[in-house]
Order: C-alpha cells, then sequence, then structure tokens
C-alpha cells in the first residue's frame, strides 16, 4: 500500500540538489529537510543558503518546510529523497559512502507502505542493487512488499537562474508500475516542464549517467582540438565560430572540465561496465583529454612568459576564479586547481581571486588562501572562471608592459589576452 493524499516528506542531504527540492515540496506538503551538517541547518534557519541557489524569500514561502539535523525526526516521514552527493575517490572509482549512509538513516525510520526515491547520481543498478539491501537491513522490511523505491535523476544546474528546478523536464521510476505512476504523479504537482517517465529504474539512472557523459565527451573533443590548433599556431575559438556557422554544428567550447557531474559521472558509467567485463574505449579516452587540460594550461602560459622575457621562478601570477563554473560557489572538483599545482610547481607565486568562492571552504579543501582583492603587478593573469564581477577588471592596474593574459574562456577582448584556450 502506498501513501495516500497525507504526504509527508524527508529530503535527505540539503545541498545544491536537495534544498531546491526541499523548498518547491514544502510549498505544497509538509517536508522535513534534513542535513547531517548542523552548521548547514543554522544558516538555513535563518534564511542563508551559503549556495545562493535558493533566495531568502523562497524560503520564507515554502511555509510547510521545517529543517533539522536529527535523524530521529525522519520517523514521522513516509516519503523520503535522498539526494547527498556520490563523488568519485583518489582512484576515480565511485564512492558510495554517503549514499549508503544515508539509505541506513532511512531504513531506520522506514515504515510499512513508505517510499524511497534516490536522486543521487548512480551506476545503473546501484538502487536496487546497493541501496535496497541496506533499507531491508536496517528497517526489517521487504522490498516491493512493505516498501518501495524509485529513481529520480537530478537536472540541478548550479547558478543557472533560467532553468531551474521547475522548468527543467523531470525522470521519474519506480520499482513497481503502481510506484512509478505515484512516484510520477509525485513530482508532476512540482514541475512545470512536466514529467518523463522510465519504463525502470535502471533506465533512469543510465538516463542520468549518460547526459554527463556525452557533455564530457563533446567537450573532450574540442579540447583535443584546442591541443592539436596550438601545435598548429591556430586560434581555436576562430575555428569554432566558423564552423559554428553550420546550421547542426554543436557550438562546445574548450576548458576546464570539473564540478560534481560531468568530471566524475562517466566514471560511474565506465566502472559498472567494467564490473560486467566491457572495458570502456570513447568514455574514458574522453575522460583522459579532459583530466590533462589543467597541466597543458599550466606548460602553454609558462612558454608564453619565456617568450615575453620573464623568469619563471618567483614570477607572480594571478589566477581569476576557482569554483568549477561562472556565477557559482561551487568548487566541488574544480580543475582549476590543476593549473595553480602545476604553476606552483616551476616556482611560481600563485594568488588566486575568486569573490564567489568561500575563503573557509578553500582553505580547508585546497589549502589556498583567496585574495580579499589583486593587489600590485603581476607577470600574468589567467582568467580560469568566467564570473560576470571580471568583466569590471581594469587589468591594466594590474599587468606590466610584457606581462602575459591567457583567457580560459574567450570573453576578454581579443586585442586584451595574449592567448586564448
Amino acid at each position: 500500500m502506498l501513501p495516500g493524499s497525507e504526504k509527508n516528506i524527508a529530503v535527505i542531504g540539503l545541498g545544491y540538489v536537495g534544498l531546491p527540492l526541499a523548498v518547491a515540496f514544502g510549498k505544497k506538503y509538509p517536508v522535513t529537510g534534513f542535513d547531517i551538517n548542523s552548521r548547514r541547518i543554522t544558516e538555513l534557519k535563518a534564511g542563508l543558503d551559503r549556495t545562493r541557489e535558493v533566495g531568502e524569500k523562497d524560503l520564507r514561502e515554502s511555509i510547510h518546510l521545517r529543517f533539522c539535523d536529527s535523524a530521529g525526526a525522519l520517523r514521522n516521514c513516509n516519503v523520503f529523497i535522498v539526494t547527498v552527493p556520490t563523488p568519485i575517490d583518489s582512484y576515480k572509482k565511485p564512492d558510495l559512502t554517503q549514499l549508503l549512509h544515508a539509505s541506513r538513516q532511512v531504513g531506520q525510520a522506514l515504515k510499512r507502505g513508505d517510499v524511497v526515491i534516490y536522486e543521487s547520481t548512480v551506476y545503473p543498478g546501484c538502487t536496487e542493487e546497493d541501496c535496497v539491501p541496506v533499507l531491508e537491513k536496517e528497517s526489517g522490511l521487504r522490498y516491493n512488499v512493505d516498501f518501495f523505491c524509485g529513481y529520480s535523476p537530478e537536472r540541478i544546474n548550479p547558478g543557472d537562474k533560467v532553468n531551474t528546478l521547475t522548468k527543467i523536464r523531470k525522470v521519474t521510476s519506480g520499482s513497481t508500475p503502481a510506484a512509478a505512476a505515484w512516484i510520477d504523479d509525485l513530482y508532476a504537482g512540482i514541475i512545470e516542464a512536466g514529467t518523463h517517465r522510465a519504463s525502470s529504474i535502471k533506465v533512469a539512472e543510465a538516463s542520468k549517467a549518460i547526459e554527463n557523459a556525452q557533455r564530457d565527451l563533446n567537450i573532450s573533443f574540442v579540447n583535443e582540438l584546442a591541443l592539436i590548433f596550438d601545435r598548429m599556431n591556430i586560434d581555436t575559438t576562430e575555428v569554432l565560430q566558423a564552423a559554428a556557422t553550420k546550421w547542426n554544428f554543436l557550438n562546445y567550447k574548450p576548458g576546464l572540465v570539473g564540478g560534481h557531474c560531468i568530471g566524475v559521472d562517466p566514471y560511474y558509467l565506465a566502472y559498472k561496465a567494467e564490473s560486467l567485463g566491457y572495458y570502456s574505449q570513447v568514455i574514458l579516452s574522453g575522460r583522459r583529454v579532459n583530466d590533462t587540460m589543467g597541466v597543458f594550461v599550466a606548460n602553454k602560459l609558462v612558454k608564453l612568459m619565456i617568450r615575453k622575457g620573464h623568469k619563471i621562478e618567483g614570477s607572480r601570477v594571478l589566477i581569476l576564479g576557482l569554483t568549477f563554473k561562472e556565477n557559482c560557489p561551487d568548487i566541488r572538483n574544480t580543475r582549476v586547481i590543476d593549473v595553480v599545482k602545476e604553476l606552483k610547481d616551476f616556482g611560481m607565486q600563485v594568488e588566486v581571486y575568486d569573490p564567489w568562492a568561500s575563503a573557509e571552504l578553500v582553505f580547508t579543501e585546497y589549502g589556498i588562501q583567496l585574495l580579499q582583492k589583486p593587489g600590485g603587478q603581476y607577470e600574468a593573469i589567467v582568467l580560469a572562471v568566467a564570473h560576470d564581477v571580471f568583466g569590471t577588471i581594469e587589468f591594466r592596474d594590474f599587468t606590466k608592459t610584457n606581462s602575459v593574459i591567457y583567457d580560459l574562456k574567450s570573453v576578454l577582448p581579443r586585442e586584451l589576452v595574449d592567448a586564448r584556450l
């Protein structure tokens, strides 16, 4: 028996994915927003979202939403939506630690008739093969007899204020036909763009994995073009602009591919394939190209500086931007760090300025002390992230006559920069 009209929803994990979801459901149903980070809960109760995905007004309007850091509060709920991070470890293997921990917490609160929905990105089969056994063990209940599951991949695009949660079509799925219909109806109540009901949980899981793997491969192609055209002394941006005049050309741009999705999810798909005896050729080759771009950028900068007569060791270099994408505070898996590390290995004095990033989190995660503001003159400046705020910087205030300006995002005037990626 699935829950009736009395839905009491728990959203487990209040990050970039969970908070917007909790806020949307909280305008219609009783919602318990749960996170193990007590500081996060305190900030949200005060109306502060450090991810900047949800404004204070939206938090106020979500009148049925309550925040807590006590797992005991989950016992009052009958719908559990898990939105915790699923990163990779140092060996680029899936790290399900947080997902399985959340499953244990949900399992301890699970009752007959309850529904558990996973939104965390995983490989096909993970929900039923890895998470469901934990739910059964902790609850003592039987899957598809006493409780039901679903999977609805998150499609949050951090920093995007146009394509927000309710405006992106949502894929849904359930462990039985009745559960699938019930879960689809639940999401249809908040998603303005509508829903797409997948035929199974595995299909829904796979759809998420290939979304980001496809983008990763498309970017790796233009990154490889950038590596080739650099040897030919051709401006990659100009080549792409010319090619884009054809109606069916996919206009991707080269860059540093990081973040918690594109730079991570392909490894989940490749891991599952390998467990079944298939070793990915295309997916992992694209990953290898993208993972080399930070080193390429650093070495390219050094060459440009040498041509202008700079002594490399001891040179001051300003990196503009550390987050994984523009106008967003998310620093998870940012590949700008690869550029920073490589330049430091050359003996340079590398300074990083990013007004969007949390100085505390950056220091904790990467050991980098962010600048409060740039100062003095630099031998080189690298625009690594295209935050809008950087468009107001007067570069001449921070450069010498022979300084190098390297624009990785191709957003600065061409006459201002020495090179673009």
